[in-house]
């Protein structure tokens, strides 16, 4: 900035006064970006300074909404302004709408709450869900830890080993509501031609588990392979689940043998809609907060969730509790949750004619 600090000649030809005043101009730019940047970050440090971050999850305990929140949370903190601590907090309910409700309509709008939800949201909302009573693409979208494919899958002594085998005869399925869970079991029978018979009312996807290991259902609707390997490395190894599908935009190199569930559509249209419920996959296990946090907060709270993603004592403790971090930033998991959201009327319309208007 050499060039800047000299005082410039005044000169009297008119074209000389208005490359010297465009220079003043931006000089001036410069110099109060300079002083406004740290008076910026020196606010968002006063306001979280003493505080703590509600954190809200809207499954229950036990699977990977929780585990990545929670870890999320002991590290995130540090990279704050101000350090505030950060309180997982477990608010299930209605496919993960209580909480969503509660961050948007109840929960202080000033930056010091937070929330995780179901993946689907952005896909609810383009079947206009009448339960989803925000705008999903309003809220401050943070980042998401993980982006990995869901599977659905089916318990070793169902007999149902392939997707195929669950063409033959009913196959009962866990589900938690109108979520992925029971999204992708009702889409493959209209599409694909499957057996499924779900049952919704599960709290989370724990709970499922146990009911799939007290023989109270056969399957599960939905849950990612980093779910999988976290929650349940020993059922892997025993074989005690047989992966039916993988859903995702592309195949998991660690499932290559595993069918992607929009690869087994008909049709151009029955992919259009298959690929609508697979996009969310990238959506994860998100962090946001409410549309009308300020934009100094929700930048700070973005930029301490991508330098957690980096941190060696974040890393250290997700490979500890077998936790993959494949992380998505807030700003592409705003972009997307928009793409989603606003996904073209009739491929939104057919999946609502396919699994039914969201309840």
């Amino acid at each position: 900035m050499g060039h800047l600090s000299a005082a410039p000649s005044l000169h009297t030809n008119a074209a000389s006064r208005t490359t010297t005043l465009r220079e003043l101009f931006y000089a001036s730019t410069l110099l109060l970006g300079a002083m406004t940047h740290p008076v910026m970050a020196d606010s968002v440090e006063d306001f979280y300074r003493g505080k703590k971050i509600d954190l809200i999850i809207g499954y229950s305990p036990g699977a990977t909404y929780d585990l990545y929140s929670r870890l999320v949370a002991r590290h995130m903190g540090d990279h704050i302004p101000g350090n505030p601590k950060i309180i997982p907090r477990n608010m299930a309910g209605g496919g993960s709408r209580v909480a969503v409700n509660y961050l948007s309509k109840v929960a202080p709008r000033d930056g010091t709450v937070l929330a995780t939800a179901d993946q689907s949201l952005p896909v609810e909302q383009a079947m206009h869900d009448k339960l989803l009573t925000i705008d999903v693409t309003t809220l401050n979208w943070i980042g998401n830890p993980i982006a990995s494919n869901n599977t659905t899958v089916a318990w070793y002594t169902s007999g149902i080993r392939t997707i195929e085998d669950a063409k033959t005869q009913e196959v009962s399925v866990g589900a938690t509501g109108a979520s992925t869970s029971s999204q992708y079991p009702r889409a493959m029978n209209a599409l694909l031609g499957t057996k499924f018979k779900v049952i919704i009312g599960y709290p989370g996807a724990n709970d499922i588990n146990l009911a799939m290991e007290r023989g109270e259902v056969a399957a599960k609707g939905s849950d990612s392979w980093a779910a999988w390997k976290a929650t349940r490395p020993a059922w892997l190894k025993d074989k005690k689940i047989n992966v039916l599908v993988q859903i995702g935009l592309t195949k998991s190199s660690e499932m290559p043998d595993v069918p992607l569930m929009m690869d087994l559509a008909k049709t151009k249209e029955d992919r259009d809609v298959l690929k609508l419920l697979s996009a969310s996959v990238i959506i994860g296990r998100p962090l946001f907060t409410a549309a009308e946090v300020p934009a100094e907060r929700v930048a700070a709270l973005r930029k301490a969730f991508d330098d957690t993603m980096v941190d060696p004592d974040f890393l250290a403790e997700a490979r500890e509790a077998h936790l993959d971090v494949s992380p998505v930033s807030g700003v592409d998991l705003q972009k997307l949750v928009r793409e989603v959201a606003s996904t073209p009327q009739s491929i939104a319309d057919r999946l609502v004619d396919i699994i039914g208007a969201p309840e």
